[in-house]
């Protein structure tokens, strides 16, 4: 045997799908088109939510009741508080012989308006927000900006609030200094470059007009918001206390690049996932085994509360579907196998040193399979085992999945965490997957088309297993 036949047989070398594969390129782009619908329309994980319940009414899903018998082939879906979904289609197996499991996260870095935000200064209406995940601080300021969320009236009326996206929609913006004044600010760490404290939201500049008063108004500019808030929504100002309001970039996603192989969005960690999976989902027809999709919340601030994967409502949800089986829910879980859906950061070339290339994910290259997450010495990590790696390699190789393995950063460079380990602590193999991201976090994020293609790809495979 000649050297190179040996170095091909016992070398790996990841390929560039559209060298190898240049027929995926097209169907790809297709599949990204209602993708991209879906990021446009899910700019909140409540909006994530309510699409992914259209899609899924829409595709025969009902939802769930306990009280109620299930055959194989039925899908069903619980909705969490309108912030996170569980969905099901019931396989042949009975489900103490384990479920398959699927869990992507649908919330994101962006701009949370404190309880009491609105303000006067110096003849500007503001609002105060409070950053919601790892943000670059830097990277929010002078981008337009869109409003979206709910407030409840003191009736219990719910109001939806949703400005900026469409055409003619006024936007909104967190001003920065001009670089003529600059100087004092150029002296900041980058990380400091813009304070948490400074993200004020501009919300108006015009008075309000009271030709008959007596004496000057207080604060009339803001009080010419909360009569434009009025007019157009019915709330007061003691609204925004029970509120939920975000404000995220008011751009829609795109294709990137002269040959449109990227797409451009806010919000692509982790709704890419949310999507691949969700589609996955309602495409399997006839599982051997049971699944269950999840689209959880709060992974960006360690999936607490409610909604969010470290509590409750997927226990809870997984016990009811036991129990219809009268199956000792730890023996659901012991025999239970998982995917994490979530990304992983792609190698940058023009930031070459945070990477170490050979345990790097590219772009091209197809899904990305994470052993581990956490930081440095592998800290708040999932660490799958080697079975179960071999397991879903198999899968992916045996349906014709292009995929990698990548870390997230070179050791001690920093690091990243996923919902994995919360799943890993009910005795269920997990491991991540999902789609590598350039500029990650930033209200601007890019994905290859390829990969998000393979990444729905390697779910549909996952559930498929005969």
């Amino acid at each position: 045997m000649t050297g190179k036949e040996l170095q091909e047989q016992l070398t790996w070398k990841i390929p560039n799908i559209a060298k190898e594969a240049p027929e995926q390129i097209e169907a790809a782009g297709a599949f990204c088109e209602g993708y991209k619908e879906f990021l446009n329309r899910g700019k909140t994980e409540r909006e994530c939510v309510s699409m992914a319940v259209e899609l899924l009414k829409k595709a025969g899903y009902t939802e769930f009741d306990p009280e109620k018998n299930y055959m194989p082939g039925d899908k069903v879906y619980q909705n969490n508080r309108g912030k996170a979904l569980l969905a099901t289609t019931f396989g042949q197996k009975p489900v103490r012989e384990g479920i398959r499991i699927n869990g992507a996260h649908i919330d994101s870095p962006r701009l949370d308006l404190k309880p009491n935000p609105l303000y006067e200064k110096d003849e500007l209406a503001l609002f105060k927000t409070h950053y919601y995940g790892g943000i670059r601080k830097y990277q929010w300021v002078v981008t337009p900006l869109a409003m979206h969320g709910v407030m409840v009236k003191k009736d219990g009326q719910v109001v939806k609030l949703d400005l900026g996206e469409n055409p003619g929609d006024p936007v909104f913006c967190v001003t920065d200094l001009l670089p003529h004044l600059s100087a004092e600010q150029d002296l900041r760490k980058l990380r400091d470059g813009i304070k948490g404290e400074e993200l004020n939201i501009v919300a108006g500049s015009i008075p309000y007009a009271d030709p008959d008063a007596d004496e000057p108004l207080k604060e009339p500019v803001k009080l010419k918001v909360l009569e434009l808030l009025h007019e157009r929504y019915g709330v007061t100002e003691k609204d925004f206390a029970r509120a939920e309001i975000e404000f995220v970039p008011a751009h829609k996603a795109v294709d990137v690049g002269f040959d449109r192989s990227m797409i451009g969005a806010y919000g692509q960690d982790d709704r890419v996932c949310g999507y691949t999976a969700l589609m996955a989902e309602i495409e399997t027809a006839a599982p051997l085994y049971t699944t269950v999709t999840v689209l959880t919340d709060k992974e960006e601030i360690g999936s607490e509360t409610n909604t969010g994967m470290n509590t409750a409502y997927f226990k809870d949800y997984v016990a009811a579907l036991a129990a219809q089986e009268n199956a000792p829910l730890r023996e659901v879980f012991r025999n239970s196998k998982c995917l994490s859906a979530d990304v992983n950061a792609a190698f940058d070339p023009t930031f070459p040193q945070v990477s170490e290339a050979k345990n790097t994910c590219y772009l091209n290259k197809g899904c990305v399979l994470t052993k581990y997450t956490g930081s440095r010495g592998k800290s708040g990590a999932n660490d799958a085992h080697a079975e179960y790696m071999a397991e879903v390699i198999g899968i992916m190789e045996e349906a014709g999945v292009y995929w990698q393995i990548g870390e997230i950063g070179a050791v001690d460079a920093g690091g990243g965490g996923t919902i994995a380990k919360f799943v890993a602590g009910l005795n269920i193999d997990v491991v991540d997957l999902g789609v590598p991201i350039l500029s990650m976090h930033a209200p601007f994020e890019l994905s290859s088309k390829l990969d998000v293609y393979n990444t729905y790809k390697a779910f549909k495979a996952f559930y498929a297993v005969r």
